[in-house]
């Protein structure tokens, strides 16, 4: 089955994006969650998975929710890195707020409206945040949790003072917000995160970070050796672009 096109003039309240590169044993579940959960919703809901150039079964799978729910959307995106297929999902997502959520609901997709709720409030960006008081964390090893922490005090250091949790794959924009900086940013690696709210602090939008629940997925896609390395690479690339003016330039908002 090929992406689905959505047209008219039927925009959704929420699109969520989910990011998919070889998820062919989690989306079956993951997906049967999404649907029960926008299935509840009395606003109008579109779920949009975007295929990181899978090798495995993930296409098969989106398929059949797609022919079953006339709300879930196949896009796919070449294996660029999870920065690029994100960027596809925000770019394409007609919702007045976009949502981005992991493959493995590590955090609850009901979470989101604790985040929907913050942007309904005036603020631009919501970011899902395993640091801030009231969140929870269940089932992480302890080498994880000092690998995230070390990672978050370089962003920190070089990027955002002050943001406790820049990583957590759980955020909600405003969609003015979210064309303005996905079409703003180049990093196509899993640093896209810091990336993105790094040019939101230069532009001037509000972010404001929402507790949430955060569950460990055992087949974490993280690589504990190169990933970090790659990431630490990717600040300093953002850090790089800022200070030459890259992120400068406003493109046209649609």
């Amino acid at each position: 089955m090929s992406d689905t096109s959505r047209t008219g003039d039927d925009r959704p309240l929420l699109s969520i994006v989910i990011p998919a590169y070889n998820e062919e044993q989690r989306l079956p579940g993951t997906m049967d969650r999404v649907v029960k959960f926008v299935e509840k919703q009395s606003y109008a809901v579109e779920v949009l998975v975007v295929d990181n150039a899978s090798t495995d079964g993930t296409r098969k799978i989106v398929d059949e929710f797609v022919s079953r729910y006339p709300f879930v959307h196949y896009l796919y995106e070449g294996r660029r890195g999870k920065g690029a297929a994100v960027r596809r999902g925000m770019l394409d997502g007609r919702g007045e707020y976009l949502l981005i959520c992991d493959a493995d609901l590590a955090v609850p997709i009901e979470d989101a409206d604790k985040l929907i709720a913050v942007l309904r409030d005036g603020c631009d960006i919501a970011i899902g945040s395993r640091e801030v008081k009231g969140a929870q964390r269940y089932g992480e090893p302890a080498y994880r949790h000092m690998m995230g922490r070390i990672f978050n005090l370089i962003v920190q250091l070089f990027l955002l003072p002050g943001v406790r949790d820049s990583q957590c794959g759980f955020k909600c924009f405003s969609r003015l917000a979210a064309f303005d900086l996905f079409r703003a940013g180049v990093i196509e690696g899993w640093a896209f995160d810091a990336e993105i709210l790094y040019i939101s602090r230069l532009r001037g939008y509000r972010v404001v970070e929402v507790p949430v629940n955060w569950y460990y997925g055992e087949k974490s896609k993280v690589n504990p050796l190169l990933d970090p390395y790659n990431m630490f690479r990717e600040v300093l690339k953002v850090r790089d672009n800022g200070r030459r003016g890259t992120y400068d330039r406003n493109p046209d908002l649609p």
